[in-house]
């Protein structure tokens, strides 16, 4: 019997090195990403705005009942005004963690915080 030996060519090596180079940079685009990515997401009867989290902004949403008044300060966003009845919108305060919400329903306005937000409370294999 011969002994026959595996003799790698320069080309090969190269197309080796190139396709794990591809795996490798493959894998950072599309798992890497950033630590805070959070953003609150607003939601009217005919509008939509995404922010980030860290965005200084007060926003007028339009409703049937006139406009509902969110604010976005420090991390954190919140109904500051509505034209509506009960209140209920304004008396839930802050949101800041991700799938935090609130909603003026009788003036059809929705927030929601999206995203990553940094402290690993996505959803893992199980609950995907």
């Amino acid at each position: 019997m011969a002994n026959r030996r595996l003799l790698f060519k320069i080309p090969d090596i190269i197309i080796i090195l190139l396709a794990i180079g591809l795996t490798v940079a493959s894998a950072f685009s599309v798992y890497a990403k950033p630590q805070d990515s959070s953003q609150v997401l607003i939601q009217g009867q005919r509008q939509k705005w995404i922010f980030p989290m860290d965005a200084e902004e007060t926003v007028a949403v339009a409703g049937p009942l006139g406009n509902t008044v969110v604010k976005i300060h420090n991390g954190q966003a919140w109904v500051e005004y509505s034209p509506c009845d009960n209140q209920t919108c304004v008396a839930s305060g802050y949101i800041r963690q991700q799938r935090a919400w609130a909603a003026c329903l009788p003036n059809n306005v929705f927030l929601i915080i999206e995203g990553n937000d940094g402290q690993g409370n996505n959803p893992d294999a199980v609950a995907w």
